[in-house]
């Protein structure tokens, strides 16, 4: 099939975000454009098969509206920029999430495969048409799954061949990808996407591209396909909804008992260090369950706080990781004297379906968070930020929080009397003999209140085993 531009161009560019509807699903607003490189080997036309590669099941479709640089562009004005613009058309930002983590950043085997940048079928007359009049639909297997139009864009064409064009000189041919709206989602063979952009007197025509499973295995010598519950909450954006994070029976049977009871019985099982000392609830009488995700905080540099602590850092992307049953643990090295968490994050947090927040550092504006009903558990009050001590370093990774060790997907469970960590695969018994745990603990203190000594009662010995079954039969009846 004929090159869809002729020839190839020197470079294909991608924005990341840039229609708000996308934003507002995805959750960030970016105060300026980002971008990715595509290699000119993806580009495709109409009728052309997207190959998903085998291992892969991730395969992602983005509609968007390409513009075709006419003149050189370099050290342009916003205004000016549309000028350069000599062509719009169709496109499809394809892409396989499964191979993101292996290019993190550059996108370039995830979505720089050959044929992943369909375009087409016609290319509009960029002088012909307004900008901020522009309308993209796409569909999937006739089924409208995107429509939006261009007076939505966070930043306006002009904005982005401007702000390229201050470092990049773009060249005749290269095509901008001008970022997809909210809709975007995963595909699989045999499905067929189409993108069709217009302003109701002109129109692209449909662009049309089946989607097609390789024929032979991706070669072993690469990173192969790889999945996390975050990059399918990506891939599937709106539409997907997730697996509950932890079994309902479960969390409730983790709520019947109390922490000190799981401390106990973890203690028997071997594991004596369990509790995330020091910290304590910001509300009296809060119950806490959930799977941990972890954020860990490393002690200030001044020279790296810059990179590491300021825009959307490891602290405010841990937030935005958050996904509902999830309690955020934050390992700050057990150092109070600066704040780890305020309100405003707490209730991104809680907005995010966060079960609640552990973290051995300080909390900022301790009253506002309690006021959220979000559980939060700290360990100290403080109304410094963060930066007096702390510099926000990775997600997602094994932490020391107040001593315990949490591994991402630990269960945390908290009360009154502080945190515990439960090792999933022990939890299902665990409720279990905390249970039975608690019965007898209530027997034997129905005996201490009415006047029996502990010796021998206290734990349950022989002497006393008839008389709790029986009063366990009771119990029941």
């Amino acid at each position: 099939m004929p090159h869809p531009l002729g020839n190839p161009p020197s470079k294909i560019i991608a924005v990341h975000l840039n229609f708000r509807s996308r934003a507002e699903e995805r959750g960030r607003t970016p105060a300026h454009p980002s971008y990715f490189l595509k290699p000119p080997s993806s580009l495709a036309g109409t009728q052309e098969a997207i190959i998903r590669p085998r291992g892969c099941r991730l395969m992602g479709f983005e509609g968007e509206i390409a513009l075709v640089i006419g003149s050189r562009a370099r050290q342009v004005r916003p205004e000016d920029g549309w000028r350069h613009v000599r062509w719009v058309t169709a496109a499809n930002d394809a892409g396989v999430y499964d191979l993101r983590y292996a290019d993190r950043g550059s996108n370039l085997r995830s979505k720089g495969a050959d044929g992943f940048t369909p375009i087409g079928p016609r290319l509009l007359d960029a002088t012909e048409l307004d900008p901020a009049g522009l309308r993209l639909r796409t569909w999937v297997n006739g089924e409208v799954v995107q429509d939006d139009t261009t007076d939505t864009l966070l930043f306006p064409f002009g904005e982005l061949v401007a702000d390229l064009s201050r470092l990049v000189t773009l060249e005749p041919g290269d095509v901008i990808l001008t970022g997809t709206p909210a809709g975007a989602s995963v595909v699989a063979p045999g499905d067929l996407v189409e993108v069709e952009v217009g302003d109701g007197r002109l129109s692209t025509g449909v662009l049309r591209n089946p989607i097609a499973s390789a024929e032979h295995d991706l070669e072993p010598w690469g990173a192969q396909p790889r999945t996390d519950r975050a990059e399918v909450e990506s891939a599937y954006g709106a539409g997907y909804v997730p697996e509950p994070l932890l079994d309902e029976d479960l969390a409730d049977g983790l709520r019947s008992v109390a922490v000190a009871t799981i401390s106990a019985q973890l203690r028997r099982r071997g594991l004596p260090h369990m509790s995330v000392d020091g910290v304590h609830p910001v509300t009296h009488g809060t119950r806490m369950v959930g799977v941990a995700h972890t954020l860990r905080y490393l002690p200030l540099r001044e020279d790296l706080f810059e990179t590491y602590g300021t825009g959307m850092n490891a602290q405010k992307r841990a937030i935005e990781e958050l996904r509902p049953g999830h309690v955020l643990v934050m390992d700050a090295r057990r150092d109070t004297s600066a704040g780890t968490l305020g309100d405003i994050l707490a209730l991104r947090a809680q907005q995010r379906g966060a079960a609640g927040v552990v973290t051995d550092g300080g909390l900022r504006d301790s009253a506002a968070v309690a006021a959220l009903g979000l559980p939060v558990f700290h360990g100290g009050a403080h109304p410094s930020v963060l930066g007096r001590r702390h510099v926000p370093w990775d997600t997602g990774v094994p932490v020391a929080c107040g001593g315990a060790l949490v591994q991402p997907g630990d269960l945390i469970v908290g009360d009154d009397d502080g945190v515990v960590v439960v090792p999933p695969d022990l939890a299902t018994e665990l409720v279990a003999d905390c249970r039975e745990q608690e019965r007898q603990e209530r027997f034997i203190t129905e005996q201490v209140a009415g006047g029996e000594s502990v010796d021998g009662l206290y734990p349950l010995g022989p002497a006393w085993r008839d008389a709790y079954e029986n009063w366990c039969k009771g119990e029941t009846q």
